[in-house]
């Protein structure tokens, strides 16, 4: 194999039993692409996708006056280029970051002409801040100090199911509920009570009828039903009633009269139950409907308003439960036929029927003035406030969304087809979330799962920024529409309108002092990556310490590949906030993906597939350790897998992927611990946090016994000086070094020559010292990517934290091979 410059300097002896299928990927990944995402500056304003800067502009631009006779657009954003270097910024204590520019363009309309005849359009290019810039390790320098921007693994949107465990009633009876959380704008919440009515919260308000809720969307009680409920049709003859025979819904109930054929004869005798072996002989004797006794009747309730045909007026209404007086007023309106809602006491309850009798409101208007009362108690309602809130609550795309994420979310947990939609909810939205909570009452269907990693999702740098960024334009946007009145007369430019303190300060005020943006741990290199593949579920929008219970904190089955089981802090935050695994990324989604290699038939491939939480459990995935022989071929019968987040053995033909590597399971930290797989898991956790604390050592002296992954760290973390282009080295002292480039790697019209200040003595965060030591010699002749000098806790390319120092060694009967009980 091709040893780089560092790795002839010393080569390192693998005993690992299995070959490197994949390339650990750049440890930094997730931080420095979701901010480029963000930022999209090298990308033509033209062919920016919707994300970042270009979004948040987009969901506030145009602005309109309250006349509507002006409007502000957005056409698009430029980056200036930073004013000094990131050395310069820590020396000068100044942020490291770039102007930006955008381009507006201020239309004015003809106030006198009926059709909005355009009067005026000014285009100018205005200044709105400044926006931090990322260094090349995933940094940021904020007067003149680094902060890293942790990211956040919190609840994705979309639509949850669950119950409260039966804390909430003395019976310990389970209340089911369903929340629907948007990316922003009001939660809906649809919960049953003790008596088994379904009701609704929005934003955690108090609780209505959620009958109510649909009476807004404009369902009367007839369609309710309707959408909710199967019907059995009655049929009236002179001295008796008939019922539809729908074979299925009688199985297992208990017969309230005798069932008899058209003979007579009896097929089911009254108080007996009707089993499969009944309903088949029904079939044969060819029934259609049933005979049953008025008494049958009664207890069933109406499914349709009952209207006198010649009038027009409603006799009985919908939702009536039948008695005998509700008979006589059929037989006297001469109704011969009516439908009544089915329902049983096993897998379909009148839980809907329920709530439509708790509810006191009997039309639209009513049902929007009970919403209004309940979200702005004590003012009081007029017809257009009550519609305009209601609007605004679910169906304007201002004030609500889901986001692609949300939408793909919602759609896949109510089993539909397609994952795109609108960001706003419809009225089929809503009426399937309830469906779906009905149908788990009723035991056709389960509760989620809050800490799979399916639901949720990982918000990086790019993601927060642009919120706090849209945060500031939504200030700028309420003075820009009081002065667009004055612009309708007075002719004023685009760059009269604007603002740009307030999202010059949103800015600062996040990358400054946002719980999320954190002073970088830089102790040693290891500490540094460390810190920018932490993930943490506290933070805006996530959970408090105190709040969070057991179940959050715990290892889930789907951190298996994504999130390291052993890397988490001792104390008050243990497990909120974890560490990425070795190989994890987030797909476009924001999930935590794990590559695995595919095997079809028992035979693994070299191909590489990433599958997130969501599409893992539906497949049988073996262990990277399982035995192949020499064609790839899985050698035994029955391997060791993983399916649906238990650990079984399965035959080898139905397995479908197969682990990357051993390493993938842990994060970056615990595997520089060798022989991990002997350490007791509370040892290894306090491994992996100390090996953070280590202070680098005036002369830093490799591990005699490492894992393999030190040269990685070594050169992700970015202490050390990277080789840009190859060539060979014209000159070298301990401050700089001079490389003369390869001609095949020039550009032409340049000098062919790159040069490196390396830092010598300065201090870190923690007020430890960085200092670089230049590892080539002139004419020593060097690739692009090799390291040129090692950095702090470096020696010769790898990651050096500690000193091999001389111990006695005690035997112990064997008892303290590999991970060693040792005497200094």
């Amino acid at each position: 194999m091709a040893y780089s410059y560092t790795e002839k300097k010393r080569i390192r002896k693998d005993f690992g039993k299995l070959h490197r299928v994949m390339d650990i990927p750049y440890l930094l990944a997730t931080q420095v692409e979701s901010y480029k995402k963000f930022m999209q500056d090298k990308v033509d304003p033209a062919e920016r996708i919707n994300k970042g800067l270009h979004t948040a502009f987009q969901s506030v631009f145009p602005i309109t006056s309250y006349s509507g006779n002006a409007s502000l657009e957005y056409v698009s954003y430029r980056l200036g280029k930073p004013v000094f270097n990131v050395k310069e910024c820590q020396l000068r204590s100044v942020t490291y970051a770039v102007p930006l520019r955008v381009k507006v363009r201020l239309v004015i309309y003809d106030k006198d002409s009926s059709n909005k005849a355009i009067k005026d359009i000014k285009e100018q290019e205005v200044y709105m801040g400044e926006i931090p810039l990322m260094t090349d390790n995933g940094t940021f320098v904020i007067n003149g100090i680094e902060r890293v921007v942790v990211s956040q693994l919190h609840r994705s949107p979309g639509v949850f199911f669950d119950h409260d465990k039966g804390k909430t009633h003395s019976s310990g009876k389970l209340l089911y509920s369903a929340r629907v959380i948007p990316m922003r704008g009001s939660w809906l919440d649809f919960e049953f009570d003790p008596k088994d009515c379904v009701f609704v919260r929005i934003d955690r308000r108090r609780k209505l009828p959620a009958s109510i809720l649909l009476r807004a969307l404009d369902f009367t009680s007839e369609q309710i039903l309707d959408i909710f409920f199967e019907t059995d049709s009655f049929e009236v003859t002179e001295e008796t009633y008939t019922l539809e025979l729908i074979a299925g819904r009688l199985r297992g109930e208990t017969a309230k009269f005798d069932i008899v054929d058209k003979k007579g004869n009896i097929i089911v005798e009254e108080s007996s139950r009707i089993t499969a072996r009944h309903i088949r002989e029904m079939e044969e004797a060819g029934l259609k409907r049933l005979n049953c006794p008025s008494d049958y009747v009664c207890g069933h309730v109406l499914a349709k308003d009952i209207v006198d045909t010649e009038t027009g007026e409603v006799v009985i209404p919908c939702n009536t439960e039948i008695t005998e007086e509700v008979l006589d007023q059929l037989a006297e309106a001469g109704v011969t036929a009516f439908n009544t809602i089915y329902t049983n006491d096993l897998d379909s309850g009148p839980f809907v029927s329920d709530t439509l009798n708790v509810d006191s409101t009997t039309n639209r208007l009513e049902a929007l003035v009970e919403i209004y009362r309940m979200m702005r108690p004590g003012e009081p309602p007029t017809k257009e406030a009550a519609e305009n809130l209601f609007t605004n609550l679910f169906f304007s795309s201002e004030r609500y969304d889901l986001t692609a994420v949300g939408r793909m979310k919602f759609n896949r947990r109510l089993g539909r087809e397609e994952e795109a939609g609108e960001g706003t909810l419809s009225n089929d939205d809503i009426i399937d979330v309830m469906k779906c909570l009905i149908d788990i009452r009723n035991g056709k269907d389960t509760v989620d799962d809050i800490d799979h990693l399916g639901n949720r999702r990982v918000r990086s740098v790019g993601e927060m920024a642009e919120n706090a960024f849209r945060l500031g334009l939504i200030r700028v946007e309420r003075a820009v529409k009081e002065r667009l009145s004055l612009a309708e007369s007075e002719g004023l430019m685009p760059q009269d309108l604007i603002n740009a303190k307030p999202v010059a300060a949103a800015v600062k005020e996040y990358f400054g002092s946002a719980q999320l943006s954190q002073f970088m741990d830089q102790n040693n290199p290891l500490s540094e990556v460390t810190h920018k593949r932490r993930v943490s579920a506290l933070g805006p929008g996530g959970l408090t310490r105190e709040r969070a219970g057991f179940e959050v904190r715990d290892v889930h089955p789907t951190h298996y590949g994504r999130v390291c089981p052993i890397e988490t802090p001792e104390g008050p935050n243990i497990g909120l906030i974890n560490s990425l695994a070795t190989y994890a990324r987030t797909n476009e989604y924001g999930f935590l993906e794990s590559p695995y290699r595919k095997v079809s038939d028992g035979n693994v491939t070299d191909e590489i597939e990433y599958l997130s939480a969501i599409v893992e459990s539906d497949y049988v995935i073996a262990q990277a350790s399982a035995t192949m022989d020499e064609n790839s071929r899985l050698t035994e019968d029955m391997v060791e897998v993983r399916h649906l987040g238990e650990f079984t053995k399965m035959a080898r033909e139905s397995v479908n992927f197969m682990d990357v590597s051993p390493q993938q399971v842990v994060s970056v930290a615990a595997s520089l611990i060798p022989f991990l797989e002997h350490d007791d898991a509370n040892r290894a956790l306090m491994g992996s946090n100390m090996q953070r604390q280590a202070v680098p050592t005036l002369r830093s002296e490799k591990p005699l016994v490492g894992t393999g992954m030190e040269r990685t760290v070594a050169r992700d973390s970015g202490v050390c000086v990277v080789a840009r282009r190859g060539g060979v080295i014209e000159t070298v002292d301990a401050g700089r070094i001079v490389i003369r480039v390869n001609n095949a790697e020039t550009e032409s019209g340049e000098a062919g020559v790159d040069i490196y200040n390396l830092t010598k003595y300065q201090r870190s965060n923690q007020n430890t010292c960085i200092n670089q030591k230049p590892l080539v010699k002139e004419g020593d002749v060097v690739a692009k990517q090799d390291i040129l000098a090692d950095g702090p806790s470096i020696d010769i390319g790898e990651l050096a934290l500690g000193q091999n120092i001389r111990i006695a060694f005690m035997t112990w009967n064997g008892y303290n091979f590999e991970d060693s009980i040792l005497i200094s």
